[in-house]
Formats: C-alpha cells, structure tokens, sequence
C-alpha cells in the first residue's frame, strides 16, 4: 500500500480536496460501467468564463456544436507588453474521457497559469464523455474543434494568435498513459496501490466505458505501439514532451510511450519527477509544478524558434 509521499508538500485542504475527488469519481461510477452525472457534479466544481482578467488572464467560452456539447473556452494573457503574436496551446482534459470538462476548476487554475507564464493563448477543448458516447466520439469531437479553431479569423480579439506554432496538449489517464495499455500488469500497477487519483481499478473501469463494445485493451488506439497498431514511423510526427510521475501507477506505460516513439524516429523528450502523483499539474502548490511550467515554457520557445 503506497501513500501521498511525504516529499509531496501539500496543505490539509489540497489532501481533502484529493480524498473528495477520488470518492465522488467512485460514488458516480456505477457496476454497469455507467456514470450517475448528478453525483459527479458535486465533487467537479465548475469555473466561470471571465472576460475581466483573473490573475492577468482572461476567458472566453465559444460553442461549435451545441448538439454535442462541442465548445472550448479561450485563455488570454492580458498583462504582456508585447505586441507580437503568441503561441496557441490546444488542451484537452483530463478524466479518462468519462468525467470531469473543460470548465473543471481544476483545469481552468491549471489554463490560466500556462496562459500567464508562457506568454500563450489556451484553448482548452470540451468534448463528449464516455459511456454516453464511446471512441470515437471524442476524437471526432477533438477533430473537428482543431479544424474549427484553424478556420477562425479572430477578428477583434484581445491577443494576436499565431496558430502557425500550435501545441497539443493533453493530461490524465487518457494522454500519455492509461492509453497506452495492454492487458497484462506492470510492476508500477502492481506495486503503487492507494495512491491518490488512479488505480487499475479505476482504468479498468474507464476502458470498460470508453471502448465500443467486444474491445479489449490491444485495440489500436489504446495499445498504439501493440499488435493492432498503425505504423508511424513514416508519419510526420510532431517533437514531443513527456511529463512522469513516480507516485503515479501509470508510469510504466508512460515509459513504453516514450520508448515507442524513440523507436519509431520521432523526437520525444521525458521528465521525470520521482515524488510526484497522477495528475500533480492540477495542484499548484506543489513545487514540480512551477517546474513543469518552466519545461514547457522551453519546449513552446525552442520548437517555436523552429518554426
């Protein structure tokens, strides 16, 4: 049984606020691999969109489709000098595309840091969630809202965009993780059992959800370097980076991600923060996440450079 580690520096508030997610994700999650959407709103407080900055950002909600429930909302620093058009930041959340949203508290905090210290415009994207909708439903909405977004003129807003240096990111057990599954165990799974935010269990269950019916995890697009993959190694592949945690289970599977694309000649750069959970980029008061700021504000100004 593993624990927050102690390194981990967090206020009795942010452990509360941890141990009520976690039970709220399970109070929602019913046997039938349905989700109770009125119990899970209680402990997924929303954010509002603000026009007058917070914290030197502000934030605009945009519809695509109000029949999928399609829409991102726009995060734009307002307290740079510069005149010169910003990087664009694509996130799509986190919650293993079954819960949580791009109003989410939690993500909307974690928007309005990135927005602030890059100097970027982010534009975190709300899709349809699973088991409602199963794959690839979500692709399709994350598809269509990429497309959207580049069709856009922007006209009369407050920020320059320069959507020619676009980042695609992503976070929680559908990113760089749980995705990249396959049925057997690893020693990460095994051994990292009562962390805080993920576990088989919950993985296990979020697959259930997600994948249409008779998949398992080998299917292509959660094993992506597995039996039923597509070859990419002569697909144009944009650079990557690759955050891991050594408190969180998915780690091992992080680590195959990164080995992948290696192998398969794409540029992939990884760090790793040895004391940190899944999911630590939604708690700002852990150290790591200034660090994780400053990688990515490196990584967007040195692939900009590029461009």
């Amino acid at each position: 049984m593993a624990e927050i580690p102690r390194t981990l520096r967090l206020s009795l508030k942010t452990r509360f606020l941890l141990a009520a997610h976690s039970f709220g994700i399970r109070a929602a999650s019913r046997s039938d691999h349905t989700v109770n959407r009125s119990v899970l709103n209680i402990f997924d407080p929303k954010a509002a969109a603000s026009a007058k900055p917070v914290n030197g950002v502000s934030s605009f909600d945009n519809t695509i489709d109000p029949t999928r429930n399609l829409w991102f909302r726009l995060y734009a620093p307002t307290s740079t000098a510069t005149t010169d058009a910003l990087p664009v930041i694509i996130f799509f959340h986190g919650g293993g595309f079954a819960f949580m949203a791009a109003n989410s508290k939690s993500f909307d905090v974690l928007c309005r840091r990135l927005a602030r210290e890059i100097n970027a415009v982010v534009i975190s994207v709300n899709y349809r969630l699973a088991p409602e909708y199963k794959y690839p439903c979500q692709y399709e909405d994350g598809f269509d809202a990429l497309k959207y977004i580049d069709g856009m003129t922007f006209e009369n807003f407050p920020a320059n965009l320069d959507l020619g240096r676009c980042f695609i990111a992503d976070q929680g057990t559908h990113s760089n993780a749980a995705i990249f599954r396959r049925e057997e165990r690893t020693e990460s799974e095994i051994k990292l059992v009562g962390v805080p935010l993920i576990s088989v269990e919950r993985t296990d269950w979020m697959w259930k959800a997600f994948l249409p019916e008779g998949s398992d995890r080998n299917h292509s697009v959660v094993n992506v370097f597995g039996p039923n993959a597509v070859d990419i190694s002569g697909v144009k592949f944009p650079a990557t980076l690759l955050f891991v945690g050594g408190f969180d289970p998915l780690q091992d599977w992080q680590k195959r991600y990164h080995e992948g694309l290696k192998k398969s000649g794409k540029e992939v750069h990884m760090v790793e923060y040895p004391n940190v959970i899944h999911g630590f980029y939604c708690l700002p008061e852990s150290p790591e996440f200034s660090l994780l700021i400053g990688e990515v504000k490196s990584f967007v100004q040195k692939q900009s450079s590029l461009t």
